[in-house]
């Protein structure tokens, strides 16, 4: 008992090294409450938004990115209630933080713009749906343009990882304001066109046959959408054809498909004798100068 009595006489001695300014007073015990509702609140809400993501994990019937959006939005409400818990048990006012409003309205305006807005971005994100974990899409263009999987949308950014595992952070404002490609976001069927140029005296049925056959020898390309072939153009040296097959599975990438097709191409061509042109020109000299008398 006289351990119990001790503790509210300490709590007042560690508060009697401070000073007062106004109605609040600064010392060591407010310091040291302050410290600790502060591990409180960070240990509280990160138990809590476990439990929470685990809870939405265990909703079958919700897909990836409703369980997302839930874990997003669920986890807000509870960081904003544990921190105005946390001011209460201080003894904070409420009242006594608005004449910090202003301040705090021109650091959002100004420092924080970019933060809030990548925040909005990604719940919208996740409320469309238009972007969802496992999806792969493609962002930017010529050497800027990044392709790869969505592994995981988070509040500032989104991490896409390509096919040399290199993972991008990607701003959520960003994926909101630009053109972005979604080769999942309503169907995991997409089209690979592949070109491909063969010799003026070569036997076109002969050829869309081979290219046919390729296509169809692929294991990846095997029970999907036919393949096709067109005759896209007559170019300066060849008949310019464009294989198109159809793949299910594009986080995989398509770069092995590409190889792959025209190797089997080329071996084909050479057993079959259809020649793959190189460029090459025909020079035809009009007039020739005389020949002088000293020449030879």
């Amino acid at each position: 008992m006289n351990a119990i009595r001790s503790i509210p006489e300490f709590m007042g001695w560690l508060d009697s090294f401070g000073f007062d300014v106004g109605d609040y007073r600064i010392s060591i015990y407010r310091a040291l409450l302050i410290v600790a509702v502060g591990a409180g609140v960070l240990v509280s809400g990160w138990f809590i938004n476990m439990f929470v993501k685990r809870m939405f994990r265990r909703m079958t019937r919700l897909d990836g990115a409703e369980q997302l959006l839930g874990e997003k939005l669920v986890g807000i409400v509870v960081w904003l209630g544990l921190i105005l818990i946390g001011i209460d048990i201080l003894g904070i006012s409420l009242t006594a933080l608005t004449v910090f409003s202003g301040a705090i309205g021109l650091a959002v305006g100004f420092g924080l713009q970019k933060t809030f807005g990548n925040l909005i971005s990604g719940i919208i994100l996740l409320m469309d749906r238009s972007i969802k974990p496992g999806d792969v899409i493609a962002v930017g263009d010529g050497t800027t343009r990044t392709f790869g999987q969505v592994n995981r949308i988070g509040i500032r950014a989104v991490s896409v990882i390509t096919r040399d595992q290199i993972e991008y952070i990607i701003p959520n404002e960003l994926l909101m304001t630009s053109q972005v490609e979604n080769w999942s976001f309503s169907s995991r069927d997409v089209r690979i066109r592949v070109p491909v140029g063969v010799a003026y005296s070569s036997d076109i049925e002969l050829v869309e046959r081979l290219l046919l056959e390729a296509a169809r020898e692929l294991p990846r390309l095997r029970n999907l959408l036919e393949p096709t072939v067109w005759v896209t153009g007559f170019g300066p040296n060849a008949i310019d054809f464009e294989v198109q097959v159809w793949i299910d599975d594009p986080e995989v990438g398509i770069g092995d498909l590409r190889s792959d097709l025209l190797k089997l191409i080329l071996k084909k061509f050479r057993a079959n004798g259809v020649e793959i042109p190189f460029p090459q020109q025909d020079v035809h000299i009009r007039d020739w100068p005389p020949r002088s008398e000293g020449d030879s």
